[in-house]
């Protein structure tokens, strides 16, 4: 049984494993071996997939072999299923109380910290890169204080989307791509041009979505 999750991309679908029954998440990398360029991209963002062990960072659960060498031609990956993205609640009629922000913000910062102590740039913080459960959809009172415990009833972020992420590059004299970040949450460094930045451009994009 499938359909699609929408809040993960539109090559995302909502799937249950047949071998244990979990509903989960299958995202389609389509064309994976188009160009030289795309092939490492996507090798990089399977590497970080399966590297992450955070709760504020989706991670890989499994990749699944193709069936044959011969068509070989896009990767599935397994994912936790997450029902929303921060856009959708966003833009929703659902009101958003100083303590759904704090819930927010906290989750998004704890998330970007476990990655910039790997040293890694996600380089496209946006509402819609950011996946919640369905808990944090609804309108209900006391989410903060459930967001800090645990068990099934906790409000859940993960940062999603790692096609532009890469390990920030130590040595200022290489560039580095400005054909990053989706132009409103766009750092003023990228916007002016810089050759080099550092993982201060994921935390304008946050401060962004703040002010959003």
């Amino acid at each position: 049984m499938m359909r699609r999750a929408g809040v993960q991309k539109s090559a995302a679908m909502a799937v249950t494993d047949p071998r244990d029954g979990r509903r989960v998440a299958l995202k389609k990398l389509p064309n994976v071996f188009q160009s030289l360029v795309s092939s490492k991209r996507v090798f990089r963002e399977l590497k970080m997939l399966c590297f992450f062990k955070h709760e504020n960072v989706l991670a890989a659960l499994d990749i699944l072999q193709p069936p044959h060498l011969d068509f070989f031609q896009e990767i599935y990956v397994i994912t936790e299923l997450l029902q929303s993205d921060l856009h959708k609640i966003i833009v929703s009629h659902q009101p958003l109380s100083s303590d759904h922000i704090k819930v927010f913000l906290y989750q998004i910062l704890r998330g970007l910290k476990y990655l910039h102590s790997a040293r890694i740039l996600h380089r496209d913080i946006k509402p819609g890169n950011l996946l919640v459960n369905s808990n944090c959809v609804l309108k209900v009172g006391g989410v903060a204080r459930r967001a800090m415990g645990a068990g099934p009833n906790v409000c859940r972020l993960q940062i999603c989307d790692f096609g532009l992420a890469r390990v920030e590059e130590p040595d200022t004299s290489k560039h580095m791509t400005q054909e990053v970040v989706t132009q409103y949450y766009r750092a003023p460094e990228i916007l002016m041009g810089a050759k080099h930045y550092t993982a201060a451009v994921d935390v304008w994009s946050v401060g962004c979505i703040f002010g959003e």
